[in-house]
């Protein structure tokens, strides 16, 4: 066995958890590691170079030797490949090379993450301007590149994206005839959504020209541009005020050295007795650094924050939050479905670009599902506002629940709905293993 596999051997051995994973390595020899009752995942490291690449810097370049044919997946998903070594090495320190790796993340973290305008309207084109065709090909009809809203495992993509467009509508608390800013309005489905249900006039941006040709299109077809506009635009560029502010899936893209900016804007934006709702993907266990693979083939400039860096800038920018709930899986279950539909479409995807982009694209959704389903990522919905009596002060406006003739009959209400909750859960984990 060559120098390289004795030292894989030697880190894997001991270390996968819950499963089997059988490597065979470029001299041809099959390296056996776990003991789990399911069948092995086998893959194949096709040269010494990748080999190399792979134990000096995993968090990068497992993504691009997948991606550039450097791994072979010989049998199993990719998804349990990557769930594997995430749920058997998240806790690993890693050899010398690898921590030094980290360490140089973290302290060039701030400048990973400047963002003028100038780099972020960079950033926006690599990942949005690459043709509405891939799109597409996996997002709902609506073209909901965010989290969906998922009450049970029965609903379908397109219920739980109109789900969460109404989930949000709520949140805003929304009056006919108020001014409406959409910040990130993506292809238009939000800002399209709320002039034509709450009947509201609504300024979307973006910073994507793929995106706002579509959102204007779809605005004429649907006679609404009369009421809903689309502009390139930076946030840092607005200077009208506006009733209530919506901004999904656009904060990933701000940067910590640009939070303050956003909340001050945010604030200067909303009229005294207004409403906000930030939603946002989240960082559970605390601040962090972006994976470095995602930050280079993904979303170059993006960040996932956690909460605790959020609330300090609302706060600096003279607004309090007046709720905060997160969304638990409800993002795994969106990606799922995004990359169950993106494999049906594989083919196409691939004549749009070429097999590298394809597995590329894998990677990035079937470990994004492993991030948000193992718990490291879920979603944020801050609604915050100037005033505290801008929302209603219970959640009751959301969903009211039926009255109960009596304390009894509320408890077996609440008893009965928790049960099936907990039976859901369960089965959707069951059906994943």
């Amino acid at each position: 066995m060559g120098f390289l596999s004795k030292i894989v051997t030697r880190w894997l051995s001991g270390g996968v958890q819950g499963g089997r994973l059988n490597i065979r390595f470029p001299n041809g020899e099959i390296g056996e590691f776990g003991d789990g009752p399911s069948p092995p995942i086998e893959i194949a490291i096709t040269s010494e170079t990748w080999l190399r690449k792979i134990l000096l810097d995993p968090e990068l370049q497992f993504g691009d030797a997948y991606m550039e044919g450097g791994v072979r997946l010989e049998s199993g998903d990719l998804y349990d490949l990557v769930d594997l070594l995430w749920q058997s090495f998240r806790d690993e320190n890693g050899n010398a090379e690898q921590r030094l790796a980290m360490v140089f993340r973290r302290l060039f973290r701030a400048l990973a993450q400047f963002n003028p305008q100038g780099r972020s309207l960079r950033n926006v084109t690599h990942h949005y301007d690459i043709g509405n065709d891939l799109y597409q090909l996996f997002l709902d009809e609506d073209m909901q590149y965010s989290c969906a809203y998922f009450p049970n495992s029965e609903t379908t993509l397109e219920e739980a994206q109109r789900l969460k467009k109404d989930h949000i509508a709520r949140k805003l608390c929304l009056k006919p005839g108020q001014k409406i800013l959409d910040i990130g309005c993506g292809w238009g489905g939000m800002a399209l959504h709320l002039a034509n249900t709450e009947h509201v006039d609504v300024y979307g941006i973006t910073l994507s020209s793929e995106q706002i040709n579509l959102a204007k299109c779809r605005a004429e077809a649907e006679r609404l541009s009369g009421r809903v506009s689309f502009a390139i635009q930076d946030y840092r560029n607005l200077t009208e005020t506006y009733d209530r502010i919506v901004s999904v899936g656009m904060f990933e893209h701000v940067g910590v050295p640009h939070y303050q900016a956003y909340f001050d804007r945010v604030a200067a934006c909303l009229k005294e007795d207004g409403v906000a709702l930030i939603h946002t993907i989240g960082r559970a266990p605390g601040p962090g650094v972006t994976n470095p693979w995602i930050a280079k083939r993904i979303f170059p400039g993006g960040y996932i924050p956690a909460l605790s860096e959020i609330v300090p800038m609302i706060e600096r920018a003279g607004l309090m939050v007046l709720d905060v709930e997160v969304l638990r899986l409800h993002y795994a279950e969106t990606l799922r479905a995004w990359r169950t539909r993106f494999l049906d479409n594989a083919d196409k995807a691939e004549a749009l670009y070429d097999d590298r982009f394809v597995r590329m694209w894998d990677f990035y959704l079937a470990s994004s599902e492993v991030s948000f389903r193992s718990g490291l990522h879920n979603v944020f919905q801050v609604q915050i506002g100037k005033q505290q009596d801008a929302a209603p002060l219970t959640r009751d406006y959301l969903y009211p629940v039926p009255k109960a003739q009596s304390v009894a009959d509320f408890k077996a209400f609440a008893d009965e709905r928790s049960v099936k909750l907990v039976d859901q859960a369960s089965r959707q984990a069951r059906s994943r293993r």
